[in-house]
């Protein structure tokens, strides 16, 4: 039986901790039950991001008019825009290869299952199991997959999740009409990318609000746009059953308040209803892994789980599911195991920064207004709107516009940042700089002697006064282009 020092599910952010642990010099195995890169490369964030900007440049030129220029209705090349989807998607088979190349690791393919503690089995796509061996120690980043509910008919009449949409089922051409059903991150983006393409798009979200992890105002503001855009949007709905007639699919709806039923007619079904996490395929149990009343399995600020010889990264311990925070975990991990032991690192959730690139789009990091007023703190809240600013002016926004966007900051008594909220045109870039200012509180633990402080003497006290170490210690949301300008310190020479 071959054994390791470190096995690795799931090849997402797992990746980057086999990259770190390859570094320094130990016996590694990866193990992977799909296309190689994870949910962001294959089925998520970066093919996504392929078609959101051509909605984004749609978006555009229609509201060109409002600053005196006329486009043309846009075509879409539908056949191109999706060849370079498919490029992104495809990268998996180079990483695979790629992989099965590096020295000192073993790639199986398959379904990872515990066996004991430091044993593990591998099963393939027909169930049959095609090796078993052990490891040291074991980082799970198995990820998570789409939720389906149990509605009545949906099986028989056929659906889309993100998982089939960027595979067998992806589409020829733009549908003709569209049911998105919930209206999360995902849902809003898809809703986004549709409408934009002119596809008719029905919007139906069971909460009073779509987008509801974000401030109230926001997503009013985005229902607003997207009405505006032509999409039909649906809250406090709740999805009875699906039918099919005359090669149509038919959503009964219930509004939840009125209790009043009515249908959406549509040629397809896309599922944006949340995920669930992956950890129940790998029968933890037999490894005595916790998990929580989720299935999401439960680590400590140091990604232990409550066995001490296995950590757990990534979407799969349910804690924010961003491939940022991934990485960050898995950096955290490297540092703690490899790089200093004996100074370990915590991981941080508390300035965990996310966008959702719908239209218009949004940004997040920290708390909402009623995060912080149910803590019971004393607050301030600022709001600037584009049309307060020269740029935003520029760019055709007033005081009368219908969908003005903004930024609204959250601060306590001693100033901390307590909550950063964007909505409208660079959200994900506008909202970064906040992101930075919530890491730098624990750089400077010396207080000076004196009122008056030169700046020597405060760079003796705060060695990271002025450098880009709050950078380097801050999630950066991805993929947005701030990634561009952070990333540029990985270059240094």
């Amino acid at each position: 039986m071959a054994k390791y020092d470190f096995v690795v599910i799931g090849s997402g952010g797992g990746l980057m901790f086999i990259e770190g642990a390859l570094g320094y010099n130990k016996k590694c195995a990866i193990v992977e039950n799909s296309k190689f890169g994870g949910t962001c490369l294959t089925k998520g964030c970066i093919p996504s991001k392929m078609l959101v900007y051509p909605a984004d440049l749609i978006r555009e030129a229609e509201e060109g008019e409002k600053i005196g220029i006329n486009f043309s209705k846009p075509e879409v090349d539908w056949n191109k825009v999706s060849k370079r989807v498919w490029d992104q998607i495809n990268l998996n088979v180079r990483v695979e290869a790629r992989l099965n190349k590096v020295p000192k690791l073993d790639v199986y393919k398959g379904i990872g299952e515990f066996s004991g503690p430091h044993t593990m089995r591998v099963k393939n796509s027909d169930g049959e199991y095609i090796a078993e061996f052990e490891a040291d120690n074991f980082v799970i980043a198995a990820g998570a997959h789409s939720f389906v509910p149990p509605i009545e008919g949906l099986k028989e009449a056929g659906y889309l999740t993100s998982e089939t949409f960027f595979g067998d089922k992806y589409p020829k051409k733009p549908y003709g009409s569209l049911a998105v059903i919930g209206a999360g991150p995902i849902g809003a983006e898809f809703a986004h990318i549709f409408a934009s393409f002119g596809t008719k798009v029905s919007l139906i979200e069971m909460n009073p609000m779509i987008l509801s992890t974000e401030e109230e105002d926001i997503s009013e503001l985005v229902k607003r746009q997207f009405i505006k855009d032509g999409m039909d949007v649906y809250t406090s709905t709740k999805t009875l059953k699906v039918s099919t007639k005359d090669n149509k699919k038919i959503i009964h709806l219930q509004n939840m308040i009125t209790s009043t039923e009515s249908i959406v007619e549509c040629d397809e079904i896309f599922l944006a209803s949340g995920v669930r996490s992956n950890a129940p395929s790998l029968k933890l149990e037999n490894a005595g892994v916790e998990t929580d009343p989720r299935g999401y399995i439960v680590t400590n600020e140091y990604l232990e789980t409550n066995v001490s010889h296995i950590w757990a990264i990534g979407d799969v311990n349910g804690r924010y599911q961003f491939r940022h925070k991934a990485n960050k975990e898995a950096e955290i991990l490297i540092h703690n195991l490899f790089k200093d032991p004996n100074n370990r690192k915590v991981m941080r959730y508390d300035a965990v920064p996310w966008a959702i690139f719908t239209h218009p789009q949004v940004a997040h990091v920290g708390k909402t207004e009623r995060e912080v007023k149910a803590s019971g703190c004393k607050y301030k809240v600022g709001i600037n709107r584009y049309s307060d600013v020269t740029a935003g002016r520029a760019m055709g926004y007033t005081s009368k516009s219908d969908v003005n966007g903004f930024v609204k900051l959250i601060v306590g008594e001693d100033k901390s940042i307590l909550g950063a909220h964007v909505v409208g045109p660079n959200a994900s870039i506008l909202l970064q700089p906040y992101v930075y200012m919530m890491n730098c509180d624990k750089k400077c633990d010396k207080k000076p002697k004196k009122k008056k402080v030169e700046i020597e003497q405060l760079r003796t006290m705060c060695p990271h006064l002025g450098t880009y170490t709050p950078m380097d210690e801050s999630m950066v949301i991805h993929p947005a282009m701030s990634e561009l300008t952070a990333w540029v310190t990985e270059d240094l020479e």
